[in-house]
């Protein structure tokens, strides 16, 4: 099994996370024994408590965000429109509800399983985006919604290389129109260059 990310990882400043450890990783799934690798080329920050597009924001506990609440390296899986899976990535200690979204990536391996599970052999349009990136990879909220990363059914592998901070692009987030002044914050982090970017 490859290389993981440990937990403490998960535990340091939610922008370094974002940034500098998530950014160039790799998710990996092992599901219904067939493996699965992405390069992460564009993550979403949320701060929980201050953020209005965070679903945690004002410290919101729900059965929904409730796994935002728990300790760094915990999956925080949900459906939007009721139809889509998203993918985060739980940061911090226990009761600090930070995430990043995982926006889209690069496939590297498991891409026939990745074609079959998309129903499409455009290579560009498999993990571009972050529900493609779930159905290609497997992930499912009812299914792994609080899974811990450091098990072997999903996981993040660290970067092989590092990336030059001129190198990463910080723009606002999308999707988010009703955040108010949140909606400018520059907290989405993607490789410069990189073609496989959601859309």
């Amino acid at each position: 099994m490859a290389d993981k990310l440990k937990r403490e990882d998960y535990l340091k400043n939610p922008f370094f996370i974002a940034r500098h450890i998530l950014l160039g990783a790799y998710l990996c799934t092992n599901i219904d024994g067939k493996l699965t690798r992405g390069k992460i080329t564009e993550v979403e920050l949320y701060i929980g408590g201050k953020d209005k597009a965070s679903h945690s924001y004002e410290y919101k506990r729900t059965a929904r965000t409730e796994i935002q609440y728990h300790i760094g390296g915990h999956a925080y899986i949900f459906k939007i429109y009721g139809m889509y899976d998203q993918f985060c990535v739980v940061t911090n200690d226990i009761n600090i509800p930070n995430v990043v979204l995982i926006r889209s990536l690069e496939p590297i391996e498991g891409i026939d399983v990745m074609r079959e599970r998309r129903k499409t052999n455009n290579i560009r349009n498999l993990t571009t985006g972050p529900g493609k990136l779930c159905q290609a990879l497997g992930i499912k909220t009812d299914e792994h919604y609080g899974i811990d990363l450091l098990g072997d059914l999903i996981w993040i592998s660290p970067k092989l290389e590092e990336i030059k901070i001129s190198d990463i692009i910080a723009t606002p987030r999308i999707g988010i129109d009703y955040a108010q002044e949140y909606v400018k914050k520059r907290w989405r982090f993607i490789l410069k260059d990189n073609k496989y970017l959601s859309r």
